[in-house]
């Protein structure tokens, strides 16, 4: 595993870290996939991340606890959605590593739309 991603190996959080249209950094804990050398990234799509990827796939990321208090180094990298069959792996993986919080998780984000897989590649 490259270097640049073995800091997230055994982390529940990270910080992602998008931009809005004027460039404004806006930083928001998440829960991730870490798989081979992406980092997948499980959301609704009528939340703010989504939006300010459709407009600017940069994005920095950086281990961190559930406030996003950062734990590493921030790394930058690139974003895009993924396709129906690999968003349904990454879900099943999700849903192995968050368990329960994943499942609790969902009912509480139901008003946001289907699920939305972000692969970051750093």
């Amino acid at each position: 595993m490259p270097a640049n991603t073995q800091q997230f190996e055994n982390e529940s959080y990270l910080n992602l870290e998008t931009y809005r249209k004027n460039n404004q950094p806006i930083v928001t804990p998440v829960w991730f996939i870490l798989n081979d050398n992406d980092i997948f990234i499980v959301t609704k799509e009528k939340t703010g991340k989504v939006k300010r990827l459709k407009n600017n796939n940069i994005v920095r990321v950086a281990p961190c606890n559930y406030r996003g208090v950062s734990k590493g180094t921030w790394v930058t990298g690139t974003a895009h959605f993924v396709g129906a069959q690999e968003k349904s792996n990454i879900l099943e993986m999700r849903d192995k590593k968050y368990g329960i919080k994943a499942k609790m998780a969902s009912l509480l984000s139901i008003h946001k739309g289907n699920y939305v897989v972000i692969a970051v590649q750093v």
